[in-house]
């Protein structure tokens, strides 16, 4: 008996251990995401702009990993109301809990990358035009208020995960809301000078290292694995190992499928492969997938991903159209797909309903957009979130940061 139950304690001591590494491993891979933003956002940028949109990246990171340790964690998760709709402010991360099947810092980490995942969304739509300490200012609230109060409401057990929303790994709660937040910074900050001609033209800024930016995707393609796989939560069963793999396989087939859509719809509209569209095609299917990889079947998962790599191009131009200045397209590809993804949900997941869906997206798009766009508008009137005429035509690495990506050359000086 007591062979027995040595046995019992070692296996599930086993389990905690694996299940914590999975965590962990999952963690890292999400956290490798905030690389493969700044090497999109980079690479779709002019090179004037380069040094800033790279330092944007690992600021915000650093902002969002620390304020979410200080704030974001308490409101999410500690100590608050089942069903509730105000956070309790609970103390920090808490206590390790008796019967968990994971060490809670585990669970930290995991749940910090995806903060920092939603802001940076928010840093590539802002691009080329916003003062660098404006969209810092704004990385504090964001990581430590406004996505930690959503959060709290869907995976924290609050009231939109009593009503019946659902949102596997996070379509909705981190990547609708990242749009969300860059759609209100869009609107006040304003174009780009000279996207748009004054006769509704929409004039192409072209990016300035294609490479880096397909390399950029491909470390996103790669992060997302931790993404949807780590929010399955246990693997060390064979039921949720199973799980683990049906996940790995639809989230890859939905960026397959994205992407080939993205290069047909381009094809038939305009006679040209523009590999820009093909990335946020992959991209797009990645964020719609996630609201659930695991209940569509496999076939399912790629018309998922289908849709939504055909969909964003489609969304790209028509914000173009409409005058809201996207550098990266974030909002078409982590608003639109993120939207669709949850949408799409209740056709493989009896547990989920439109209605339900509606309802969710409703509430974070009203929620953090609303919030956002205070906090944007403080910042306005206050410090001011736009550069002005002349740094934006030289560039805000010269600036902001005072050093250039691409030096045209270097000149030195004899010691003599």
């Amino acid at each position: 008996m007591e062979e027995l139950k040595a046995l019992g304690a070692t296996v599930t001591e086993l389990r905690f251990a694996l299940d914590t590494f999975y965590f962990l491993i999952s963690g890292a891979l999400v956290m490798w995401m905030a690389a493969g933003f700044a090497m999109l956002e980079a690479g779709l940028v002019r090179s004037k702009n380069t040094t800033e949109i790279l330092t944007k990246n690992v600021c915000l990171y650093s902002i969002a990993c620390i304020m979410y340790l200080i704030v974001g964690y308490n409101i999410m998760y500690v100590d608050n109301a089942e069903a509730g709709w105000l956070p309790s402010l609970g103390g920090l991360i808490g206590s390790q809990a008796a019967d968990a099947d994971h060490a809670l810092e585990s669970d930290f980490f995991f749940q910090v990358v995806f903060v920092a995942t939603a802001m940076s969304i928010v840093s590539g739509a802002v691009a080329e035009r916003m003062k660098l300490w404006a969209f810092l200012l704004f990385s504090v609230v964001m990581t430590a208020v406004i996505y930690p109060v959503e959060g709290y409401w869907t995976w924290g057990g609050g009231f939109l995960s009593a009503a019946g929303f659902f949102d596997f790994a996070g379509s909705g709660i981190v990547h609708m809301a990242g749009a969300s937040a860059a759609v209100a910074g869009v609107l006040l900050l304003g174009a780009r000078k000279g996207k748009y001609g004054p006769n509704g033209q929409v004039n192409p800024i072209p990016g300035s290292n294609l490479p880096m930016a397909t390399l950029g995707m491909f470390i996103l393609w790669m992060g997302w694995f931790g993404f949807n796989g780590g929010s399955q939560l246990l693997v060390s069963d064979a039921e949720n190992a199973s799980a683990v793999a049906k996940i790995f396989v639809n989230t890859n087939s939905a960026a397959a499928f994205g992407s080939v859509s993205a290069l047909i719809v381009c094809k038939m509209v305009w006679g040209k492969a523009d590999l820009t569209m093909i990335l946020n095609g992959a991209l797009a299917g990645l964020v719609a997938i996630t609201a659930d990889p695991l209940s569509p079947s496999l076939p399912l998962a790629g018309v998922i991903g289908l849709v939504a790599g055909g969909l964003v191009v489609f969304s790209i131009v028509m914000f173009d159209r409409v005058k809201i200045d996207d550098p990266v397209g974030a909002i078409s590809v982590h608003g639109v797909a993120g939207l669709f993804g949850l949408l799409v949900v209740p056709v493989s997941n009896a547990d989920a309903t439109l209605l339900g869906q509606l309802y969710g997206a409703g509430v974070i798009f009203a929620w953090v957009f609303a919030a956002s766009l205070v906090v944007w508008y403080v910042l306005k009137v206050t410090m001011g979130i736009r550069v002005t005429e002349e740094e934006e035509y030289n560039g805000m690495d010269a600036s902001d940061c005072g050093i250039d990506a691409y030096p045209e050359f270097v000149s030195l000086k004899s010691a003599s």
